[in-house]
């Protein structure tokens, strides 16, 4: 009698129950050739489809099991068992231990301390949001880790982000067509961590806040000014900051990213013969004014420490601060005239036009325009590959 045992119906639901899981995860986490494949929408639908398929070949395998196992020669019987041993394996890895959410937990406790009861490391960088009298800092070490952390400053909602794989900082308001939601990290696409609101199940990018699938597809969430800097640098400007602690069930993870940014600060590119050369990995500080993208080799902005330039119609300086870490964008006309600034060896900023002394954070602290503020330009350090993949239109500054 022909395929009494009915093979077809066994292989047909192993594959529905393992082979849409693997390629859900293998395009949510940066396996190889994963994250340069434009599969966003596929991405998305393929998640909503996943378990209504592993539905379909689970009932395969149940009808198979009682109706056709049973005739299976003893070898084929421990070739069925294995296939089904391996998918429960797979299983695992797919929906569990490469799961980005899985990987990467939200919080458990979200608690802050003054500058008096903090344990933070003042040398530990820190994404820094002010609002209304009130101010946050986010160690990027435990951002790194959890990739987000929901909360409020004052009275504000804030959806603080961070994707290691781009190096990308960003702070959005959670609020979605007029009602606050909660995300979860999905996965990554382009070496970016993707984020799903709780209600419309649209995706959005981290780097961007741009829904890129799902109901709300092509709408932004709010972008939140912000500051990168050491907590010591944040502090001096800051005394009564709030500053996220550790949270102790996740020692180890963060363990893993204590170097992250106190200690890379001159990227591995520099150790290439070109050292000129901008590789996928070199670090950028961008900006983005009047619409038009900048970025700046982090490496000729950590030797200056001062650029002066121009963006469209603006004049721009960036800076970095002595720490190597805190870094500002400012927009330098004032007065009716555009300032050129410099630093000296002593880290004191100054401009060439009118002489004046000016602090870090863009405040003239002496001379003709003391007390003068510069307007602040919202500044992004990331990997080069990440700006330039979101912002293709960036131009590069060059001497």
């Amino acid at each position: 009698m022909k395929n009494q045992t009915n093979p077809w119906l066994f292989w047909t639901g192993m594959i529905l129950l393992v082979v849409p899981g693997l390629i859900h995860a293998y395009l949510l986490m940066p396996f190889p050739g994963s994250q340069e494949l434009n599969a966003m929408t596929v991405s998305y639908y393929l998640e909503k489809m996943v378990w209504p398929l592993r539905a379909a070949g689970i009932l395969m395998l149940v009808r198979y099991l009682i109706k056709y196992f049973p005739r299976n020669s003893k070898t084929a019987k421990i070739v069925k068992a294995s296939a089904l041993a391996i998918c429960l394996v797979s299983f695992y890895y797919t929906d569990f231990a490469y799961k980005a959410s899985t990987m990467f937990e939200e919080p458990r406790t979200i608690k802050f301390a003054t500058a008096a009861g903090n344990k933070v490391p003042e040398n530990f960088v820190v994404i820094g949001v002010v609002n209304d009298g009130v101010a946050k800092a986010y160690p990027v070490d435990y951002l790194g880790y959890h990739h987000k952390v929901q909360d409020n400053v004052g009275k504000l909602p804030v959806l603080v982000t961070y994707c290691t794989m781009c190096r990308t900082g960003r702070v959005y308001s959670p609020i979605v067509n007029g009602k606050r939601q909660n995300f979860r990290l999905v996965g990554a696409r382009h070496y970016n961590a993707i984020i799903e609101d709780e209600d419309t199940k649209t995706w959005w990018y981290q780097a961007t806040g741009l829904a890129a699938a799902g109901k709300l597809k092509g709408q932004r969430l709010k972008e939140l000014p912000y500051e990168q800097a050491t907590l010591k640098s944040w502090l001096a400007k800051y005394p009564n900051s709030l500053i996220l602690q550790s949270d102790a069930h996740f020692i180890s993870d963060y363990n893993d990213l204590k170097n992250y940014d106190r200690i890379q600060y001159v990227d591995h590119d520099s150790t290439i013969k070109n050292k000129d050369t901008l590789m996928r990995k070199s670090w950028v500080l961008s900006v983005i004014v009047h619409g038009q993208a900048k970025a700046y080799d982090w490496r000729h902005l950590f030797k200056k420490r001062v650029l002066n330039d121009r963006v469209a119609v603006t004049p721009v300086v960036v800076t970095i601060e002595p720490d190597s870490l805190t870094h500002h964008a400012f927009n330098s006309y004032v007065n009716g005239k555009t300032l050129h600034f410099k630093a000296d060896t002593t880290g004191t900023l100054t401009d060439l036009e009118t002489a004046s002394t000016w602090d870090w954070d863009g405040l003239s602290t002496a001379g003709t325009l003391k007390g003068t503020q510069l307007t602040k330009i919202q500044a992004y350090q990331e990997y080069w590959h990440s700006w330039k993949h979101f912002h293709p239109n960036t131009l590069f500054w060059k001497e």
